[in-house]
């Protein structure tokens, strides 16, 4: 790999080599870090809020033992006129092996990656617009993998603002790749009908009958200019203990806002334990990412 711009443009022996690569660290880099000869170095570029993709991308630079420098767009050249593409053409002639790139602009990472630049650059798309978040749909399936063994054949639900998610999207495009049936679950708002290789079911009841895993989205607030009703989507759509499947496992990509697409209640139950395993399981998947992308350029 030079770049991983989304899901589409890995191959699915990619995308095991990965989470295969997740695992080697999960077992023997838990709290330490991998020891290299030589080691790369990140440029963190997020123009959008974030917590966890941030700082596990953060996290997993440095326990590969990388450099990890975190780009801070208000105090950049940016403000003074700088152009992105001149920006990273510096990132690269300073020294940066991989830029790990967050932007509201759909498809910015593939433009950015086929700009005739004599870039030694690698890019990383870790979020853009509502289409496109690929660590976050390998770390849901790595995760998936471990507790569930194989996503083949498992009724996968996702319920929430399936429109505006790229988590859904993303998800959608792997889960599908690998033989399970995912399910969306929305108000009619919500909805988004482009995917054609998802099923959709409005009946959270119905949805959720005999799921495997059940994945709950956050209301894009940021990204909707009507007026969401929040006390009828909690009456016919929030996640709960009663309506949660027994041999269901509950994700979320977070942030959660705690008692609206799932109940305080369970998040804070032992089923809602899966959810912060997301999150370390995140580091691990970057890691191999990184890794991969650093050898590889560098082989």
């Amino acid at each position: 790999m030079k770049h991983l711009i989304d899901i589409k443009s890995l191959t699915n022996d990619e995308i095991l080599e990965i989470t295969e690569l997740a695992h080697y660290y999960e077992e023997h880099v838990p709290k330490g870090t991998q020891k290299k000869k030589k080691a790369g170095s990140t440029a963190l570029l997020f123009f959008e809020n974030s917590t966890r993709t941030r700082f596990s991308f953060e996290m997993a630079s440095k326990k590969l033992g990388f450099s990890a420098f975190n780009f801070d767009a208000q105090k950049s050249s940016i403000l003074k006129g700088e152009g992105f593409f001149d920006t990273l053409n510096n990132l690269n002639a300073i020294g940066c092996d991989i830029a790990i790139i967050r932007h509201s602009k759909e498809g910015f990472i593939e433009e950015l990656s086929k700009k005739e630049y004599d870039w030694g650059l690698s890019l990383v798309n870790a979020g853009e617009g509502q289409s496109s978040h690929p660590t976050q749909a390998l770390l849901d399936f790595y995760t998936l993998q471990k507790h569930l063994k194989t996503v083949e054949g498992k009724k996968i639900t996702i319920v929430g603002d399936i429109i505006h998610s790229r988590v859904a999207k993303s998800n959608i495009e792997l889960l599908t790749r690998f033989g399970a049936h995912v399910v969306c679950c929305s108000p009619s708002y919500f909805e988004d009908w482009t995917l054609t290789n998802a099923k959709y079911e409005p009946v959270l009841k119905d949805a959720l009958n005999d799921a495997d895993a059940v994945m709950g989205l956050r209301i894009q607030k940021e990204r909707i200019e009507t007026r969401v009703p929040y006390a009828q989507y909690i009456e016919d759509y929030q996640i709960k203990e009663s309506n949660l499947p027994k041999k269901a496992i509950l994700m979320h990509p977070g942030p959660v806002n705690r008692d609206v697409e799932i109940e305080g209640a369970l998040l804070d139950s032992n089923r809602g334990k899966i959810i912060t395993e997301q999150a370390r399981n995140g580091v691990f998947v970057r890691m191999a990412v990184l890794d991969l992308i650093y050898e590889g350029t560098k082989r």
